[in-house]
């Protein structure tokens, strides 16, 4: 198969779907890698490490989508993308559906396939999506102390405190991937950590970390008291495929301090904050009610070579799965969002119809 690795051009975008490891071992079984030239330079791979293992470099993105077969990206395609697909392209992707219609309705236009990253189950697990969903819980918390600082329009706390002097309050809600690794980062710093997570193993996981982490279950009373107190709230909320359900309201986000900090992970599949503005690098923040919000949807592109990496290992496997297999192998079944045109994953389809 012909596949087709273009430049990412989601403002301040640098990630790279597969590294040149990677795709040695897909040109070693026979198939033909095309290189949009510069696609890893972002994450510091130069297009001369690509072409030492079997990968064609193109010029342009016409020229790359004009080759491919099979697109294989990080995040979702946008207008200059679109431009270029056809109907015979199938797309390996982040694409977040349930919290863009008009992507949604794009694809469907064009009558291409498309498979998700972040709907891919085997098991009970989103093996694509954990490994950008630990990167966006760690940077979620670096973000948030540095959001504190009064330089940057926050209360002027150091979250983690000092000898005579409070530490930070930071609530995270959900433990998973996500949230688990938002905590670690923040009992690590110092502060004061709780986590809201339904199910009691999540709870019993996070109270092990240490005696500054608590885990409990999400009681409105009990989640919108800590939120209050709240110096940095990280919203880390997931339904796989389906839009996030709004945990925070606006009166919550109202009750906390002037210059505390809102970071809303779940703005991918529409934010869990009722507040929540999907933003982007150039202009990462805002203020509601009284609170910074940053609510990026790509936070892991701001250390692309770590995350690029953390991604490729990841994804090789399901890539060959997919060479393998092809689109009807059921390893694969839960990945394919929009097939010829319709929508066939549930969870989406649902969102989209409500």
């Amino acid at each position: 198969m012909k596949i087709g690795i273009p430049v990412e051009i989601k403002p301040f975008e640098r990630r790279v779907a597969l590294l040149p490891a990677a795709v040695a071992e897909l040109t070693a079984k026979g198939h033909e890698v095309f290189l949009q030239a510069g696609a890893g330079v972002g994450s510091g791979y130069d297009d001369q490490s690509y072409i030492a293992g079997g990968v064609k470099v193109v010029v342009d993105a016409e020229s790359l989508y004009g080759e491919a077969e099979l697109i294989v990206k990080v995040k979702e395609p946008i207008a200059a993308d679109l431009a270029f697909l056809r109907e015979d392209h199938s797309v390996f992707s982040y694409l977040h559906l349930a919290a863009n219609p008009d992507l949604t309705r794009s694809l469907q236009n064009i009558g291409l396939t498309a498979l998700a990253f972040e709907t891919l189950l085997v098991g009970n697990n989103l093996p694509l999506l954990a490994p950008m969903s630990d990167v966006a819980g760690r940077v979620a918390v670096q973000t948030g102390a540095t959001l504190l600082y009064a330089t940057q329009g926050g209360e002027g706390l150091l979250l983690g405190g000092l000898p005579a002097a409070e530490r930070g309050n930071v609530v995270i809600i959900g433990a998973g991937n996500a949230g688990g690794n938002a905590a670690i980062v923040a009992k690590s710093l110092g502060a004061t950590v709780t986590v809201f997570d339904r199910k009691r193993e999540k709870q019993a996981l996070m109270r092990q970390l240490g005696d500054n982490v608590t885990g409990l279950y999400p009681y409105p009373d009990a989640l919108a008291a800590a939120v209050e107190q709240a110096d940095l709230v990280i919203g880390a909320v997931l339904i796989p495929g389906a839009r996030a359900p709004h945990v925070i309201s606006r009166e919550m986000v109202k009750s906390m301090k002037t210059g505390s900090v809102i970071v809303d992970i779940a703005v991918d599949q529409g934010g869990c904050v009722e507040t929540t503005k999907a933003t982007d690098y150039s202009a990462p923040t805002y203020v509601e009610e009284g609170v910074v919000h940053f609510a990026v949807t790509n936070i892991p592109a701001a250390v692309p070579r770590s995350a690029s990496q953390a991604l490729s290992a990841e994804l090789l496997p399901y890539v060959m799965l997919l060479l393998e297999q092809g689109l009807e192998g059921e390893s694969l079944e839960s990945a394919v969002n929009v097939k010829q045109g319709r929508i066939v994953h549930p969870a989406v389809e649902l969102s989209l119809r409500n």
